[in-house]
């Protein structure tokens, strides 16, 4: 990393080692300092938090705010979107925020996932017999991500013929290729066209999934309630669309990237992997530390601080951007001793993975479900798992805001 001693000062640093090795980079961080000014991914500038205590008290802070309404003019605010794609709980504090998500955490109730675990594993098979038949495989395009994809969509009732179209669009907003910025362009209009004619053919024909249950929130509230008030149960046009597209969007991109991560790790802890195939009970605390050492979200949504304040003694101005480091806080050695092991046996326990506060993550049950059956699955079916090519030739996406493999070729 670059000199970082001068923390809290107005001379961004070079972000590029977090993008090319993060950890390395974010230890030297938090050694220099807790709070750092960078140039973000659009070229604005904005505050990273590096330290587990820190990180973890900005995530339950109110005052650091999602609403963009809260930003000032010239910082870093993450992905423009249209109305109809925006209006969702990624930018939203209550009492919008406490609305929306009453009425989507039905979805996510320990009864509605454990539903999902058939149909799961029973897709997590079918991919597996496809990859068996040639003895090779790129985990991520031919199980780490159809895997995710088809449960969400299952959830959402979504059309199977229109799942490889959303994978495309959403690598285009994933990883934005920076010659080439029309891409993502296209992409967030194909999205908005997608949902918005989804919508209509699901108020046309509802289905027996969630999308329809939501349509039908906003159609038929209680009487007396208005779209958006607050108080009210009913959900505005854009908020339907909006909770569509992050639903669907939230739904892949985690999920594929904490099962290729996890894989990854195991691929690299061989004694680890064989205690795993032998015992896969221990698989759902597995998943715990997978989620600390190498989680899928590097940094939190972008927030926005409400009114002066300070962070780990560094003075932010109202309507600054702040990113906080969550990859960062779960290697923080202050809260995990030997932060750079991947050890099972650790307390995990207050790891920020899937967030903290209210607006920790909606999908979490289900994310860790579904990664759990990933694994036990792709153990029990190829005990001679192994890497297909040189350790050093694996890449990773080239974003800040996700961690994750673009192909992991692997041997069984």
């Amino acid at each position: 990393m670059p000199n970082t001693a001068d923390t809290g000062s107005d001379a961004p640093i070079d972000v590029t080692p977090l993008l090319d090795d993060p950890y390395p980079a974010y230890a030297a961080l938090r050694e220099a300092g807790p709070v750092h000014r960078i140039t973000a991914a659009d070229g604005n500038p904005a505050w990273l938090v590096t330290r587990y205590d820190d990180v973890r008290s900005g995530l339950a802070d109110p005052r650091l705010s999602l609403d963009k309404r809260h930003a000032a003019p010239g910082g870093y605010q993450g992905f423009s979107l249209p109305p109809a794609l925006d209006a969702n709980l990624g930018n939203m504090d209550p009492p919008d925020h406490t609305r929306i998500r009453r009425l989507v955490a039905k979805a996510f109730t320990p009864r509605r996932v454990e539903a999902l675990r058939a149909p799961t594993r029973k897709t997590a098979d079918a991919l597996l017999d496809a990859m068996a038949e040639r003895g090779r495989a790129d985990l991520i395009a031919d199980y780490a991500g159809p895997l995710p994809i088809t449960v969400i969509c299952d959830l959402l009732g979504i059309p199977h013929r229109d799942r490889r179209d959303f994978l495309a669009w959403s690598d285009a907003l994933i990883t934005p290729d920076p010659s080439r910025p029309e891409l993502m362009k296209e992409a967030i209009g194909a999205m908005q066209e997608f949902y918005t004619g989804l919508i209509a053919a699901k108020r046309a024909e509802p289905g027996d999934d969630l999308l329809s249950d939501l349509i039908a929130v906003r159609d038929d509230p209680a009487p007396g309630e208005g779209a958006g008030e607050e108080g009210s149960e009913r959900l505005s046009e854009d908020e339907l669309t909006s909770l569509a597209f992050l639903l669907l969007f939230g739904g892949y991109e985690n999920t594929v990237h904490l099962i290729g991560n996890a894989v990854l790790t195991l691929l690299d802890h061989p004694d680890q992997l064989r205690q795993l195939q032998r015992d896969p009970a221990e698989l759902p605390a597995a998943v715990e530390e997978f989620l600390r050492y190498d989680g899928p979200g590097p940094l939190s949504l972008r927030r926005f601080p409400t009114e002066d304040l300070e962070i780990g003694g560094v003075r932010i101005a109202a309507g600054e951007t702040v990113l906080l480091a969550i990859a960062s806080a779960n290697r923080d050695p202050e809260r995990f001793p030997d932060p750079a092991t991947f050890d099972r046996g650790r307390d995990r326990s207050g790891h920020l993975a899937l967030g903290h506060g209210i607006h920790y993550c909606l999908g979490a049950p289900l994310a860790r479900m579904e990664t759990v059956i990933a694994l036990e699955a792709l153990l029990d079916r190829f005990p001679g798992l192994r890497l297909d090519v040189p350790r050093g030739d694996l890449r990773h996406r080239r974003a800040l805001r996700s961690r994750g493999l673009i192909s992991l070729p692997i041997a069984f």
